[in-house]
């Protein structure tokens, strides 16, 4: 009975186990098929096939988050690197600076240099250490002073011209007053000594940085560009020095003098280096007490 019974029981399920193997078989067929032309297994290609998108979007998410990250190494990269090459590129500016101004400055050196050509004295050059606070800095500390041989009343100048006079004095430094101070005067003449009658005396008018040159004759011809140079006569500079050009005139009469106006020709809003000139003006002569043709050793008297 239970022989029956087991055997009865195989028969029902023999469709079910030929159903199983049939679906296995397609399985296996399935994963070993290929297409005709790629010979591309067909299981693994949909399987590929369901997989993309979602490998894809793995892909986007993974590829945009490493891209945030490396930018912002990046950017910290770049940062650092801008800041390396700003301070590099400071310190080369002043390097710069520093080379244009050593230039600059040893050309005004050869230039005052040159000036003991021109003049025919000693000198001794300075640099400007300080300045007066007025609007034009109408006087001006040098660095040498009487130890360098210096004294008062020297006249100071640049390769442009004139600059003033040495109004007082320590062993290493010199305090000139320039030729626009209110104080300031000397001779001067218009055009060349010797081949001009234009004389008169130039003054210093503060804070307008000019030059006033006073007492030349309204006869005399005067014109804006004319050229100013020192006489001799004021017994402090020397003759042949150049105070500046003619910048206005107010036109004079055969009774009135001119009145004047001159640039200075030395930058004297500019002074970096200057000379002062050893010069001491020649002595004149003492004046005599008695008057021409007196016997000094006889005395007439009235009896």
């Amino acid at each position: 009975m239970a022989s029956s019974r087991t055997q009865k029981e195989i028969r029902q399920r023999a469709p079910i186990w030929l159903v199983m193997l049939l679906f296995a078989n397609l399985i296996v067929m399935a994963f070993d098929a290929q297409e005709n032309f790629t010979k591309q297994n067909v299981f693994k290609g949909g399987v590929q096939a369901l997989a993309s998108p979602v490998q894809r979007a793995t892909s986007w998410v993974s590829g945009t988050v490493g891209g945030f990250y490396r930018q912002l190494n990046n950017f910290g990269s770049t940062a650092s690197e801008n800041e390396r090459l700003t301070r590099q590129l400071a310190v080369t500016e002043l390097e710069l600076r520093k080379a244009q101004e050593a230039v600059a400055e040893n050309g005004r050196l050869r230039e005052l240099l040159n000036l003991k050509e021109k003049t025919g004295y000693d000198q001794v050059a300075a640099r400007v250490i300080a300045r007066d606070g007025s609007v034009w800095f109408n006087t001006v500390t040098i660095s040498c002073g009487s130890s360098s041989g210096i004294a008062l009343n020297m006249p100071v100048v640049t390769p442009g011209g004139l600059v003033g006079r040495v109004i007082a004095l320590s062993p290493w430094t010199a305090q000139v007053m320039l030729i626009t101070d209110e104080k300031a005067a000397a001779g001067a003449i218009i055009g060349k000594l010797g081949e001009s009658g234009a004389l008169g005396s130039v003054r210093g008018l503060g804070n307008s940085g000019l030059v006033e040159m006073r007492y030349v004759s309204g006869l005399q011809k005067v014109s804006t560009g004319d050229y100013i140079m020192t006489t001799g006569q004021d017994g402090i500079y020397p003759p042949g020095l150049t105070v500046g050009e003619v910048v206005e005139v107010k036109p004079g009469t055969a009774t009135q003098p001119h009145q004047i106006f001159i640039k200075p020709s030395a930058r004297l809003d500019q002074l970096a280096e200057v000379a002062v000139l050893l010069y001491r003006p020649p002595q004149r002569p003492a004046p005599e007490h008695t008057l021409p043709n007196v016997d000094k050793t006889k005395v007439v008297r009235d009896k």
